[in-house]
């Protein structure tokens, strides 16, 4: 194993990513390989059905991959076990939770499900961590609410200290700011910045707000038609790989404001 793959904290090899049907591939995107540095906040982009949720879901072993391989923290995440990857990874969907009439409290505690025994039972170290996730996401003024009385912002946060209470080195998030009004969004991704420069997380999350993407990510993962590109947003940006983006007669990049304007 090499020192790269060491520190890295998602490597893919000539990763091939789709479905299976009637036993015959059905790729949804073209082979790629990459390294993500542990400690990063990384924002996947693309277009809509480019297959951003489809690499997510296969980067945190939700679903096989057609081809490749893909190592987290060192080694091949197809060697874990499903008790041995929740304490490597944590998955924030964009379906809510099923658990809804849960309280905030009892919806974050979740989180430690991997660490207890078989009776659920949470030690003074699991509470613990449950009360830092909850000072660092804010929700300590949520704790007995049910959170199916929560707005949309506020549940984020929360599914986000349920995230924090699995105590992973690497959180995976599939379009965390999607339903969220303008300050929500903006709340949300600098929360999600702060877990990487302060609590040492890697942080991966796709999203289709591109201008925040290219302000706050450390890395960006542009997905398009012929490539999948890896790279700092302004190496991707002096690169041109915003400007294909999307149709250039409807929408345009400007590359000095980092931002996508509509064309009239």
């Amino acid at each position: 194993m090499t020192s790269e793959v060491k520190h890295s904290a998602i490597s893919v090899s000539e990763l091939e990513i789709g479905y299976f049907r009637k036993k015959q591939k059905q790729p949804v995107s073209l082979m790629m390989s990459f390294s993500i540095e542990s400690g990063k906040l990384v924002a996947l982009v693309g277009a809509n059905g480019i297959g951003k949720s489809t690499l997510l879901r296969s980067l945190s072993g939700m679903q096989p991959v057609l081809d490749g391989t893909i190592v987290i923290d060192g080694k091949e995440l197809s060697s874990y076990s499903s008790m041995e990857r929740a304490s490597k990874l944590s998955v924030v969907l964009t379906e809510p939770p099923a658990s809804r009439n849960l309280t905030v409290k009892e919806l974050i505690s979740l989180g430690r499900q991997p660490y207890t025994n078989n009776f659920g039972v949470l030690t003074g170290n699991d509470k613990q961590i449950i009360r830092n996730a909850m000072d660092i996401s804010d929700t300590q003024n949520l704790a007995d609410r049910k959170c199916y009385e929560l707005s949309d912002g506020q549940m984020q946060r929360v599914v986000i200290a349920r995230a924090l209470a699995q105590d992973t080195p690497l959180i995976i998030l599939d379009e965390p700011t999607t339903h969220l009004d303008l300050y929500h969004r903006a709340y949300v991704l600098k929360l999600l910045k702060r877990l990487t420069s302060e609590e040492g997380k890697t942080v991966l999350f796709s999203t289709h707000e591109i201008d925040l993407g290219i302000q706050l990510a450390d890395v960006m993962i542009v997905m398009d038609k012929t490539a999948v590109h890896v790279g700092e947003p302004c190496t991707l940006i002096a690169e041109g790989r915003f400007d294909t983006l999307f149709p250039e007669d409807s929408i345009q990049f400007d590359g000095k404001s980092g931002r996508f304007t509509i064309r009239n």
